[in-house]
């Protein structure tokens, strides 16, 4: 799946930034390419990614946020039997409840028997050892605190792109700065926007 870049070449000029359209553009899928990796978030919106993640515990945290759910998004979420290849579809609000992009296991709605089948034996109140999810994620709109990462690390790839430590010419000398250097890098400050983004590693298998 290959995902936009989370700033357009309009917005990278009118920031100053100038170059060749395949210079910008190159520069904005390295940028976001950058910030994706750190905050291992898509970012921009998903529709109906179908993912599968370990359960085990009561509570499901869906890798990608912001969850979108409404009409056009539904939210699908199978239990799925380790050997017999029976599968449960849990239903919001009555086999979990949802809060943010965590889903939380209640209890079975009525006594499970045997001759429910699978997953009569499980442990109540905990998700199964595999589920399988269909679901939306990420911004319309991409959040400006995020398009201004991506804004300066473009601009600094595009002030760099022969990856020089400095430029002389005649009584002339430029230093160009240490994190254009090889590809510009996030600093410190950079982190420090993007930490409300990101999310902890992730244990995630694209169906």
């Amino acid at each position: 799946m290959t995902l936009p870049p989370l700033a357009t070449a309009a917005d990278l000029v009118a920031a100053g930034a100038t170059g060749t359209d395949a210079a910008i553009d190159m520069a904005l899928r390295r940028a976001s390419a950058r910030v994706r990796k750190y905050t291992r978030q898509d970012i921009t919106f998903v529709a109906s990614e179908t993912v599968e993640l370990p359960g085990g515990e009561r509570v499901l945290r869906l890798p990608q946020y912001p969850l979108v759910v409404d009409g056009g998004n539904p939210l699908t979420v199978v239990e799925v039997a380790d050997f017999s290849g029976i599968e449960w579809t849990a239903i919001e609000g009555r086999d979990y409840s949802r809060l943010g992009n965590e889903l939380t296991r209640g209890f079975p709605w009525q006594a499970p028997t045997r001759l429910m089948g699978w997953p009569w034996n499980r442990p109540q109140g905990v998700w199964a050892p595999k589920v399988r999810v269909t679901y939306s994620h990420g911004y319309e709109e991409v959040p400006d605190d995020i398009v201004d990462v991506v804004l300066d690390l473009a601009t600094m790839n595009l002030s760099n792109p022969g990856n020089l430590r400095e430029v002389a010419i005649d009584d002339y000398r430029q230093v160009f700065a240490s994190e254009t250097i090889g590809g510009a890098r996030l600093s410190r400050s950079h982190k420090e926007d993007l930490r409300p983004y990101r999310r902890a590693a992730f244990s995630v298998v694209p169906s």
